[in-house]
């Protein structure tokens, strides 16, 4: 039995269970929003999960007056580079696009930091081969390429970094 007539307003307990309900799902809308784009990835054919760079991998290449340029999937992501950009004063030398990696042609840079997971670097190894000069150099952070041997490694745990140069893994190519 309703405690209420046809036609009259709901009472105030089940105007509060409507209240609560509609927060309730404009939070998990709201979840949603902010959590698909770190969980997409991981659903793609190559896993790309987000994985943080550390404090102590983050290339200040923009503060020495290169051009640095980032691509990304995530928005968030994106607009947080933005923002960190502007806010360490060097967004004028600096570019970040949402866009997929894999769409990206990397044949007009001559150094590339990559900051990748296992599932992908042989993939993206191939992928740079292809499309990188001769005269290019390589940075992975965090995890190294598979085939190709690094000339520097510096870091340790987490934090460690391989430097490749094109014409050593040029000339390796099939």
């Amino acid at each position: 039995m309703s405690d209420q007539a046809p036609g009259s307003r709901p009472g105030p307990r089940r105007r509060w269970g409507l209240v609560l309900l509609g927060a309730a799902g404009g939070a998990a809308f709201a979840l949603y929003v902010a959590a698909a784009p770190f969980v997409a990835p991981a659903l793609r054919r190559v896993c790309l999960p987000f994985v943080p760079a550390s404090t102590v991998q983050v290339i200040a290449a923009a503060k020495q007056g290169f051009r640095a340029v980032g691509y990304e999937l995530n928005p968030w992501l994106v607009w947080y580079s933005r923002y960190r950009a502007w806010r360490e004063g060097v967004h004028h030398n600096t570019r970040f696009y949402i866009s997929d990696l894999w769409k990206v042609s990397f044949s007009e840079y001559s150094n590339v930091v990559i900051f990748g997971v296992p599932q992908m670097m042989q993939s993206l190894e191939e992928k740079l081969q292809s499309e990188l000069k001769g005269n290019a150099r390589v940075v992975a952070c965090r995890f190294p390429f598979p085939s190709w041997i690094a000339v520097h490694e510096s870091g340790k745990g987490i934090d460690t970094a391989w430097l490749y140069d094109a014409k050593s893994f040029k000339t390796t190519a099939k």
